[in-house]
């Protein structure tokens, strides 16, 4: 099993020595380092740096089959309504894109196409729900199809234990690696307008992951 390192995360400049570690995020491009894996990671809530992250993931993988998705929200408070989607996160190969739903003028297009394309698996734990909730929350994914990898891990690994596993289970058993889910960022403010440090590197592993594990069991499954 791989051993837990902590991702660490710099903001792209132009000269990679100039890359320094950023105590508050806005906008941007981001590497976040995952034991040797570097994720190219985009935050943003600026409808035109979305399409142009779905634009060029396009033209550099094509339509691919397998997309890591998840999304994150303020918990809720008892007694009161339920928060809506703050976050999206999708995940192909090693970039990401953070999109901030709830600070976002609108939904773009290219994203919300992108979600449709019937040619789409959107891979996660949980990630039905996530797609549900997008729905009610924000009208888009309606026709995005979801695979859940706890199923297709059980099936996989003729193991029905695993149909209730969580992503860190499923990374310790398909990948080998230990991954952390600290509560405190698990529990955060993900409406905040500037996110910190621990939840881009959070948000981005989370979505790296699933498409990792993802791409593991279709191979396995021979899909």
């Amino acid at each position: 099993m791989t051993t837990h390192s902590a991702p660490t995360i710099v903001r792209r400049s132009e000269k990679p020595d100039e890359m320094t570690t950023q105590h508050q995020l806005s906008s941007g491009v981001f590497n976040v380092a995952f034991f040797n894996d570097v994720i190219q990671t985009t935050v943003t809530n600026d409808p035109a740096m979305a399409s142009r992250w779905i634009s060029g993931v396009t033209s550099l993988y094509g339509r691919r089959r397998m997309v890591g998705l998840d999304v994150e929200w303020r918990p809720n408070s008892p007694n009161r309504p339920d928060n809506p989607a703050a976050i999206l996160q999708i995940s192909v190969g090693r970039l990401c894109l953070i999109y901030q739903l709830i600070h976002s003028p609108y939904f773009p297009r290219h994203l919300a196409q992108f979600l449709s394309f019937y040619g789409h698996d959107f891979v996660g734990v949980g990630v039905k729900s996530d797609l549900e909730k997008l729905r009610r929350d924000h009208r888009m994914g309606y026709t995005a199809t979801p695979v859940d990898l706890r199923g297709l891990a059980a099936d996989v690994y003729g193991s029905t234990n695993l149909k209730k596993a969580g992503l860190q289970e499923l990374a310790r058993t398909v990948l080998g690696t230990k991954m952390e889910k600290p509560k405190a960022v698990t529990m955060s403010r993900w409406d905040n307008r500037c996110l910190s440090p621990e939840q881009v590197r959070y948000a981005s592993v989370d979505a790296f992951v699933s498409f990792q594990i993802g791409r593991v069991l279709y191979a396995r499954a021979g899909f």
